[in-house]
């Protein structure tokens, strides 16, 4: 039963465009937020799917889209890492306020690295879960190299991704190379599920093999196979959604 949000107000008075999926029946067992891929937005089948397996186990999940995305007000383009990771605290904090404070993180591929940060600000959170999540953030200043050169002379690039065009400021890439994801995961202090694919051509199986690596227990790593980066493919989305839910049900009582 999804509940549209009126508003949800980050760090810089700008509203957030969320949605809140709940069970059917029964108060939920706990609250989940889930922290979508880079320049896309709540919406995204992989998103629905997963929430829609944990509704199931009476797990609520809110999806919210970054700033300046989807339904969300604010420029894109004055938006950076530290700021996904101030909105998800944000989000938590509205959770905390009008329904209960949310005790899992999950976060797809730029949102996973979002949630590991996030964590140690939101003490409410038991575990994190992490889909295609890169072990730094650096990996997508590489992966848009050529934009990132263009924004040190010019101070700004645009970049084109699922057929929209973005606008990314040297700020941005700036960001991404001083977040320091190694300690985030070393001293994040709540249960880990790592979930990858072998076949994700966008951000490669290694980097989960360096977050479960540099996590101390309880941690867990699961192969999504074939899937592809976004998770495409339904069967796969729900089949993540449901490895989430089984290992979730052990830290939520």
């Amino acid at each position: 039963m999804p509940i549209l949000i009126p508003s949800i107000t980050n760090a810089s008075g700008e509203k957030l465009g969320a949605r809140l999926d709940l069970p059917e029946e029964g108060r939920p067992l706990a609250f989940a937020i889930f922290a979508h891929c880079f320049t896309c937005t709540k919406n995204i089948k992989a998103a629905a799917h997963i929430s829609r397996s944990l509704n199931r186990q009476r797990i609520a999940v809110l999806r919210f889209d970054f700033t300046g995305l989807g339904e969300s007000e604010g420029d894109f383009a004055e938006t950076t890492f530290t700021s996904n990771v101030s909105d998800l605290v944000a989000v938590a904090k509205y959770l905390a306020e009008e329904f209960e404070p949310p005790k899992l993180l999950i976060g797809h591929s730029l949102g996973g690295s979002a949630a590991l940060q996030a964590a140690h600000h939101i003490p409410s959170v038991v575990g994190v879960v992490t889909i295609a999540a890169p072990s730094e953030t650096a990996h997508l200043a590489r992966l848009l190299a050529d934009s990132r050169a263009i924004a040190e002379i010019q101070g700004e690039a645009r970049v084109t991704i699922g057929g929209t065009t973005f606008r990314l400021k040297k700020q941005f890439f700036d960001d991404l190379e001083r977040t320091n994801m190694q300690r985030a995961i070393e001293t994040l202090g709540r249960a880990l599920l790592v979930l990858h694919s072998p076949a994700d051509q966008t951000v490669s199986i290694e980097n989960a093999m360096e977050i479960f690596a540099a996590a101390k227990h309880p941690k867990s790593f699961v192969s999504l196979d074939r899937a592809n980066h976004l998770l495409s493919e339904q069967r796969d989305s729900w089949y993540a959604g449901e490895v989430i839910a089984a290992w979730a049900s052990r830290y939520l009582g």
